[in-house]
């Protein structure tokens, strides 16, 4: 073997070594993803205009969510995927809490300083997207978001427990800090002020709720076939007017149409 080969082993020796001595992340043989398919609805449950309990998206919501509220495998039904963006638009997405919905909107509550608050700050659209997998069924909201009144936020932050009360206030939500015990000192410093239910620990300015006002909202229930079904409503373009076929009247100023899957 010549000198040149021999340098070349040796370094593909060591290699080889170097690679071995890695802590194993990842292996070969891992889960097929490709794979991975669930039975979801039958043709015969397939989700038609018919179907619809009500022909405006708040009342339909309804209907849905109080379904899924009934789920024992659901365990928060109200948890939800909320979608904001900077006004450059790149976007950020994480999960939160509905804490109330209604014809004026969906309701959530959070810190203002965070990054979905600062983004919201200088874009105030969102996207929220709940899915409830034992029913196979997904609804969408787009829409326009502003803060409730500091007097909504308040109730609302005093209905909680002391000690949730207690996390908003030590979090300054989104920001590095050096360690868990940063916050844990914090924590125990108002537990030792506020944890004998004399005085009321005040709402910090911080945080407070949004509402995300919408202007589309999809009812989505997945299919086998993966033709899943997808009904849409949406507020009417200016001059636009259902034809009852492709797209149809709703109510409370909404209309709605079957988007292909």
């Amino acid at each position: 073997m010549t000198l040149i080969c021999k340098r070349q082993f040796v370094i593909v020796w060591r290699c080889f070594k170097n690679m071995a001595s890695l802590p194993v992340c990842h292996s070969v043989k891992s889960v097929n993803i490709g794979d991975m398919r669930h039975k979801y609805k039958d043709g015969d449950e397939a989700f038609t205009e018919a179907n619809l309990k009500c022909k405006e998206p708040i009342g339909q919501f309804k209907e849905w969510f109080e379904e899924a509220c009934k789920v024992p495998e659901i365990m928060e039904a109200n948890a939800v995927h909320l979608a904001t963006a900077t006004k450059n638009g790149a976007p950020s997405v994480r999960p939160v809490l509905l804490k109330g919905y209604g014809t004026d909107g969906f309701r959530f509550y959070t810190n203002y300083g965070s990054r979905k608050g600062q983004e919201l700050a200088e874009n105030p659209r969102a996207a929220l997207s709940f899915y409830w997998e034992p029913l196979k069924r997904c609804v969408r909201v787009e829409g326009r978001v502003e803060k409730v009144p500091e007097e909504e936020s308040d109730s609302y932050f005093h209905s909680r427990p002391l000690e949730s009360q207690i996390g908003s206030s030590v979090s300054a939500q989104s920001t590095p800090i050096p360690s868990r015990e940063t916050l844990t000192q914090r924590e125990l410093q108002l537990t030792a002020e506020y944890g004998d239910g004399k005085k009321e620990l005040p709402r910090p300015s911080h945080w407070g709720g949004y509402v995300v006002i919408p202007e589309s909202v999809e009812f989505w229930q997945g299919q086998t076939t993966r033709i899943h079904d997808r009904i849409h409503f949406r507020r009417p373009r200016s001059g636009e007017q259902p034809d009852g076929v492709m797209l149809h009247q709703g109510e409370s100023g909404w209309v709605y149409e079957r988007l292909s899957p």
